[in-house]
């Protein structure tokens, strides 16, 4: 899995892509909303855990993580 930080320019905000292995785009959120997004693709379980990342990660970077999908 992937986590990429994309910088916003004027009105647009700063976001977040989570993608697959194949790079399909599971999630797209403003860096400052992603609880909605995160529960849809069952990673509410790890939001926490994935916006300490987004905080560390430099814009334009890509970053490789491993994450259990919640199964409930």
């Amino acid at each position: 899995m992937y986590l990429i930080k994309v910088k916003g320019v004027a009105k647009i905000p700063d976001y977040v892509q989570l993608r697959d292995d194949s790079f399909t785009l599971l999630a797209y959120f403003r860096v400052d909303r992603p609880d909605k997004s995160l529960e849809k693709v069952g990673f509410s379980h790890c939001a926490d855990y994935i916006m300490q990342l987004v905080e560390e990660l430099p814009f334009g970077k890509i970053l490789k993580i491993d994450l259990p999908r919640n199964e409930q």
